[in-house]
């Protein structure tokens, strides 16, 4: 399975794709961040990262998308512009047809540290050793997106299967 995994952010917006099955190590196919000017407007910004992980699909041409869900912050500027880069990453997703799941960053790090509490160095660590990287993913939201796509293989397959199951089930149980 391929998967495109994308740590949102309207400055920064981290990219990354990995090809890998559950239980198994995860394969780098490569990793971005896409940056927009926050001196440009608004809609300028999100046509940008639009366009770039729309190319960036086409291009890699996943089997799904992960995309950070987005937390409540503090700050109340940083979570709408995370928000609306997530949107835009959700919609990329959806405009080529591919499943988009969302996940926290609770989640993630569970995934690929065992732990939900780990901070972003132990995320880039384990990242790093997953798979098999020289060095670590640089900046960090690259190394964000990356476990994103890991999570994603290990644990959004499941999910997919478990949803299909039940899907089925439903039909079957609707037409008795």
């Amino acid at each position: 399975m391929r998967v495109l995994g994308v740590d949102p952010g309207l400055t920064r917006c981290g990219v990354g794709v990995v090809e890998g099955v559950p239980g198994r190590p995860c394969t780098l196919v490569g990793y971005y961040v896409v940056h927009t000017d926050p001196g440009d407007d608004l809609s300028l910004r999100l046509l940008h990262l639009d366009r770039a992980l729309t190319d960036l699909v086409a291009e890699h041409r996943p089997e799904s998308v992960a995309v950070e869900r987005v937390f409540s912050q503090h700050n109340t500027r940083t979570v709408m512009g995370t928000a609306q880069a997530s949107a835009v990453a959700v919609l990329a997703g959806a405009r080529a047809g591919l499943p988009v799941q969302t996940y926290t960053p609770s989640e993630v790090k569970a995934a690929v540290t065992g732990s939900g509490q780990a901070d972003k160095a132990q995320v880039t660590a384990m990242v790093t050793r997953l798979l098999r990287l020289d060095a670590p993913p640089r900046p960090a939201d690259a190394a964000d997106a990356l476990a994103l796509a890991i999570c994603h293989v290990w644990r959004g397959g499941t999910r997919s299967r478990l949803a299909a199951a039940a899907a089925q089930a439903a039909r079957r149980g609707g037409t008795r």
